[in-house]
């Protein structure tokens, strides 16, 4: 008699194990689920197989290959689209046509005495023989009345339990006649239970059912995967084990290296060439593969790792599962039901909750807290919080089901009753978030204050009239498909260190408040938000001789929320402008640094044939600012910081500027020529947001387009900066290539090196060693200083693998071989 395996099934609920591997090579005992089935055909005789494949064939072909090994004769029925569990075997008909034949999933685990069946089988003259087990939870099965005499009555498939009749299953184990193929329609999807037997069993044809007797598990879900694995290290099924059992349950494959120093408590098993150190903890049900690495203080307790995986020092394995060649580092923490997929890395002391699942190719930071499932291209961070908010691919990181938790989140850092101010910018991917971010905090009994459409800074400048936060959603600068959430203070600003990490905590928590139905927060949309800006704006920036100065300007508004304001703005101004690009433009929320500089040079070539005085171009949000001189020409924005820094100086004769230290050291000779002094602040954001709102700040930006104007606000804000650079330049009757023809050139050079997480703290250690006897500023990351007064920054990057560097010297040869230098130190300690 031939057998037929069915090993075409996707394994959808087993996923991500089986995203890159076909359910029937999931290993069981560090054996494949169908090796097992084949040695068990094989026992009782059936030494010929066909194996019908489908999802991932290949895979399946090479493995097994025509069956020699096993000793046994294999051909493969080759599915190119599903047919459903008849139409597979169907589609091997030809090499079943001459006798009868046993069927057998290729995924379920079982050690049935086939023998005893197929003589069932012959003894009833049966067309079919279904065999049958019973099991304590029928719901996702098919179960069965048989009589007295073992014919079936009666199949219902999946039942719910107002239908359970019986705790008698279908294995999917069947015994047939050829025969039954006259049944079977070809090439159409056709299930056994589901088309064939009813009709057999209205025909009246023999259909009979066989109670097995002995062990059976369908291997569909993760929990029955993890089970299987237990009952076999228990002795429950009877299988073939590969190696040595050197100690009651502790079983050792040929090769494997293992400490005498490592505690090992069975049931367990250790694959081929695996490599366990001193130190290393293995307890009860835990299957480690084939070349697996355990590294000292290591602990595993019901954990199945494939083949290939690196486990770090001290890293705690508990109930999960690993997928095939994933590295596991120093410290990681993996929970009870987590399933990591293969060639995943997970970094060092990070954390994957429970139940969390991990899909292939996936990096999980050092230090990431995951709680919830990495799929597709999204990865599991250290830190909710980037550069500028929580970012990421629109709705592939940053899901409503997400924004609905970082608000509720956010909300429970707040008091009940409080005021959030939220706004979006004119991206329909912002506009739906923002939706569900309201929901969110109405449900957490917070007062919503909407603004819908706005700039960056007039949510800014709203959310500290009175509000106890902000949020803002916006499309990611230059990047199309993803989007920022961003948080602010009652102030306006982004939340500190200390609130993000408070955000952090109570979102890895998921200890979210609800508000009881009388509590529910309400939601309005306040009014005339755009006059009290500009009101605002005009009574706190100095404008005087700005109407007496006839000037002409051209204002580019990038088809941004900025266009939103100007009008009334250039109105009340009384100046002469030109405005480009004002309405919005949903399908461009944002523009890459191709589609912004072509926007430059097209403004320079208006400014230039106008004759106007010169001309500006808002972002998208009305953040940032960027500057074209009379000439047309660009003027970049590290020399735009210089040239607003030069005027505002020399007007104001006092005072101090914050600016970011890797701005160049040419802002100091700026600064002192003028009578003020600069201090210098981190690179992040609210770090130069604090300075900017301290008394005595005139002026602060970070090279990068992005100015704040103390005497109004405390945030970067393209439009302050704006109305104060026409009064500048009208009180001065300066051109803007006059003043930045005065200003001496800088030479400040950037590179950005790969560094691996574990290294970044040896890396910055090997820096300062080697900065010796030379000066050290470590206001942020480490910047060394030549005693020519040449210098170099080393600063680890907070969100990514990667270290940056700058370098400032007389000439960028100078500054290029600085760079060189010092990049050479941070290589070598990152190797």
């Amino acid at each position: 008699m031939k057998a037929v395996v069915m090993a075409g099934g996707e394994g959808t609920r087993l996923r991500p194990m089986t995203s890159s591997m076909p359910k029937p090579l999931l290993p069981v005992a560090n054996r494949p689920i169908m090796e097992h089935v084949l040695r068990l055909l094989k026992r009782h005789g059936l030494n010929e197989t066909v194996v019908t494949v489908q999802f991932l064939a290949s895979l399946v072909k090479n493995y097994f290959g025509d069956g020699e090994e096993l000793g046994m004769e294999l051909t493969y029925a080759n599915e190119e689209k599903p047919l459903g569990t008849a139409g597979s075997v169907k589609n091997a008909e030809e090499a079943l046509k001459d006798d009868a034949f046993l069927v057998i999933s290729g995924d379920a685990l079982t050690d049935f005495d086939l023998t005893e069946l197929i003589n069932f089988h012959k003894e009833k003259g049966a067309l079919v023989t279904v065999c049958l087990t019973r099991v304590p939870n029928p719901l996702e099965f098919g179960i069965t009345i048989v009589d007295e005499e073992g014919k079936v009555e009666r199949f219902l498939e999946k039942p719910t339990w107002g239908q359970v009749f019986s705790d008698t299953v279908n294995t999917g184990i069947y015994v047939m006649e050829p025969e039954v193929f006259d049944y079977v329609e070809p090439d159409v999807p056709v299930d056994w239970s589901g088309d064939v037997f009813p009709q057999l069993m209205k025909e009246g044809k023999p259909v009979y059912g066989y109670i097995a007797e002995g062990y059976w598990e369908d291997v569909g879900t993760h929990e029955s995967y993890v089970k299987a694995q237990a009952d076999v290290l228990e002795g429950k099924v009877d299988v073939d084990i590969d190696g040595f059992e050197i100690s009651a349950g502790v079983w050792v494959a040929e090769g494997a290296e293992v400490h005498p120093d490592a505690v090992l408590r069975g049931p367990l098993y250790i694959g081929d060439y695996a490599k366990v150190e001193a130190g290393a903890e293995i307890r009860e049900h835990t299957v480690v593969g084939s070349n697996v690495v355990v590294k000292s203080g290591a602990f595993l307790h019901k954990a199945v790792v494939h083949d290939n995986v690196y486990v770090g020092p001290h890293s705690n394995l508990r109930g999960c599962v690993v997928g095939k060649n994933t590295d596991i580092m120093r410290a990681a923490r993996i929970e009870d039901g987590a399933v990591i997929g293969d060639e995943c890395l997970i970094g060092e002391e990070s954390i994957v909750q429970g139940n969390v699942r991990v899909y292939p190719f996936k990096t999980i930071e050092a230090g990431a807290f995951v709680n919830t499932s990495v799929i597709w291209e999204s990865r599991g961070q250290a830190h909710l919080f980037g550069a500028r908010g929580v970012s990421g691919i629109l709705n592939v990181e940053i899901t409503p089901e997400l924004a609905v938790r970082l608000a509720g989140a956010y909300a429970t850092t707040l008091k009940k009753g409080s005021t959030v101010t939220t706004a979006r910018d004119h991206s329909r991917g912002a506009r739906a978030l923002k939706r569900a971010v309201i929901s969110a905090l109405q449900a957490s009994a917070i007062d919503v204050r909407d603004l819908e459409n706005v700039p960056l800074p007039v949510a800014r400048q709203q959310t500290a009239r009175g509000s106890a936060g902000g949020i803002m959603i916006r499309t990611t600068p230059g990047v199309q498909d993803s989007v920022d959430i961003m948080f602010f203070d009652g102030q306006g600003a982004d939340l500190s260190q200390g609130s993000q990490r408070k955000l952090d905590r109570v979102f890895a928590r998921q200890e979210y408040r609800r508000a009881f139905p009388g509590e529910i927060g309400d939601l309005h949309f306040p009014a005339s938000v755009f006059d009290s800006y500009t009101g605002s704006l005009l009574r706190n920036v100095d404008t005087t001789g700005i109407a007496d100065s006839g000037l002409k300007v051209v204002v580019d508004a990038s088809n941004g929320s900025a266009g939103l304001v100007l009008p009334s703005l250039l109105g009340k101004l009384g100046v002469d402008s030109l405005t480009i690009n004002p309405g919005l433009d949903e399908s461009r929320p944002t523009e890459t640094a191709d589609m912004r500089r072509s926007g430059m040079v097209r403004l320079g070539e208006i400014v230039a044939s106008s004759g106007a005085a010169f001309g500006v171009r808002f972002d998208p949000v009305g953040e940032r600012l960027s500057l074209v001189d009379e000439k047309g020409r660009i003027i970049e924005d590290d020399r735009a910081l210089l040239v607003m820094l030069d005027l505002i100086a020399a007007e104001r004769r006092s005072g101090r500027v914050a600016l970011p230290v890797t701005t160049t050291r040419i802002a100091e000779q700026v600064a002192a020529y003028h009578g003020t002094q600069v201090e210098w602040t981190t690179t992040s954001p609210d770090d130069l947001t604090r300075v900017g709102g301290e008394e005595g700040t005139i002026f602060g930006g970070d090279g990068k387009g992005g100015f704040i104007v103390p005497e109004f606000s405390s945030v970067y804000d393209a439009t302050a900066a704006f109305v104060r650079l026409i009064g500048l330049v009208a009180r001065t009757q300066l051109t803007l290539s006059q003043i930045d023809a005065r200003i001496p050139r800088a030479h400040v050079l950037k590179r950005d090196l790969a560094t691996p997480w574990a290294v970044k703290g040896l890396v910055m250690r090997r820096v300062v060693e080697a900065a010796g006897d030379r000066f050290v500023d470590t206001t942020d990351g480490v910047r060394v200083v030549e005693t020519d007064g040449r210098w170099v920054m080393v600063l680890p990057d907070p969100a990514e693998a990667v270290t940056h560097l700058w370098a400032e010297g007389p000439d960028d040869a100078s500054a290029q071989a600085l760079l060189d230098e010092w990049s050479a130190v941070v290589d070598s300690a990152g190797r």
